[in-house]
């Protein structure tokens, strides 16, 4: 029997065998174990023989549930980021319905940072993915956008929801202390070269708690973008 394909294994289209022993393992269980050792080591630190080790049983054993290591990372990648949220019930506000999408995937960008590597390049795509666009687009049904520019609003917003959580990952543990340490380093060894810099930052240490940070800079940025489009809604209305 030739090995599953990645769209057989993401679709759940594959003949499994009904005879013989129970099986040892489960597919879900390979993919959540892999998501473990990811979320703790990160993406570089997977391998089949890594993930065999941990469950305890032969690397050919893993191969008896998935092909390699491009079928198990797709899984992986469609477990993580899971199931989208419920916008049917804001279409008619079309903005609550894409606030709560960009505020749901940007959490699941938090929470496995490594899932955004592989979203990358030309891929087959999985049914929690591509119920991501279908929510999105939902939430926009009835704005008049075409269907070019809803796909293009939602490559928009999965943008900044994107590169915030990549900007924050990177951030993480030690990472704040060290940038602020440096910055207030450069700033001391350059201090009338960029005034309008340092003014800035000076200006953001001391804004009330709740604004600036990452959870500001997304609503800002989403705004800016809802914005925006709520222009073009209201040409096409």
């Amino acid at each position: 029997m030739p090995s599953p394909t990645t769209v057989e294994l993401l679709w759940g289209t594959t003949q499994r065998p009904k005879r013989g022993p129970k099986p040892a393992l489960t597919l879900d269980g390979i993919v959540a174990e892999a998501i473990a050792l990811v979320d703790a080591e990160g993406l570089a630190a997977l391998s089949m023989q890594r993930l065999a080790e941990r469950l305890g049983f032969t690397k050919m054993s893993l191969y008896r549930y998935v092909p390699g290591k491009e079928q198990l990372t797709a899984l992986m990648l469609d477990a993580a980021i899971g199931e989208p949220p419920n916008t049917a019930v804001a279409q008619q506000n079309w903005r609550v319905g894409l606030r709560s999408w960009v505020e749901a995937i940007f959490a699941r960008y938090r929470a496995h940072p490594w899932a955004i590597e592989l979203t990358l390049g030309v891929r087959p795509v999985g049914p929690n993915e591509m119920g991501w666009t279908e929510a999105a687009l939902t939430a926009l049904a009835g704005t008049g956008l075409s269907g070019s520019e809803k796909l293009d609003a939602i490559v928009l917003l999965n943008g900044h929801a994107r590169n915030l959580a990549q900007q924050v990952a990177s951030m993480s543990g030690d990472g704040q202390a060290r940038f602020t340490e440096q910055f207030a380093e450069m700033m001391a060894a350059a201090a009338d070269r960029y005034p309008a810099v340092r003014a800035a930052f000076a200006e953001e240490a001391g804004a009330p708690a709740g604004k600036g940070g990452s959870n500001d800079a997304l609503r800002f940025g989403v705004d800016r973008i809802l914005d925006g489009l709520a222009v073009l809604v209201d040409q096409r209305n």
